[in-house]
């Protein structure tokens, strides 16, 4: 393939896909327009003819990421499409991790975003909460799954061989000091079957049983 032909296959999608390919292989602050220039076999400015700018292009990486999460069924009970839908965002998010501290700062958002967005509110409307409470439940949902996307994306194999390597190394130092860390290391992360990834949904019933109740009391 020429020089000429590739240039002629280039288009603002490709140019979105290629950025989130790389962002997933190189991480965000590492990311620039002429590294994403040379993964597509093109010029920067032949990138800059369909996107303004960097920030452009997060926008419209943001989008696609949003795009990959499950959006609300409307044909299930609130609780369980919610349920669903913020299991979906963290498996999204596990794949781009770069992307939680993006997800809801963007200036200019696109379809995707603001199509998720108004399904997520409609399934909590749906279940009864008031606008007060939307804003809540909202902030609250996506706070603990950002949150834990991080958390999980920075620990080492969360719940593998690398945490519990992590841990016995944590153990074999003297913790005497220490006799709750001791005791929660060695029973219970140490233990065979421990998962950091299980208590995501153990965290996100309580939440979604909390404000089922307090949707359930009229708030």
């Amino acid at each position: 393939m020429t020089t000429t032909t590739r240039r002629r296959t280039i288009t603002r999608e490709r140019v979105l896909a290629g950025a989130l390919e790389l962002v997933d292989d190189i991480g965000i602050e590492a990311f620039t327009i002429r590294r994403l220039a040379t993964a597509l076999g093109t010029k920067p400015m032949t990138i800059y003819h369909y996107v303004a700018s960097k920030d452009e292009i997060i926008d419209g990486m943001v989008d696609l990421v949003f795009a990959e999460i499950e959006l609300p069924a409307t044909d299930l009970e609130w609780t369980e499409a919610m349920r669903r839908r913020c299991r979906s965002a963290r498996e999204v998010l596990a794949r781009h991790p770069w992307a939680p501290p993006f997800m809801e700062s963007r200036r200019e958002p696109g379809p995707a975003t603001l199509r998720h967005h108004d399904a997520v509110l409609g399934c909590l409307r749906r279940g009864g909460s008031s606008l007060a409470l939307t804003a809540h439940a909202y902030a609250l949902l996506d706070s603990y799954v950002y949150g834990f996307a991080l958390e999980e994306a920075n620990l080492p194999d969360a719940g593998g061989a690398e945490m519990v390597e992590m841990a016995a190394t944590m153990v074999a130092e003297p913790l005497a000091d220490y006799p709750h860390l001791s005791e929660f290391t060695t029973e219970h992360v140490l233990q065979p079957g421990y998962r950091f990834a299980d208590s995501f949904d153990f965290g996100l019933d309580l939440i979604l049983d909390g404000l089922a109740r307090v949707a359930a009391d009229g708030a």
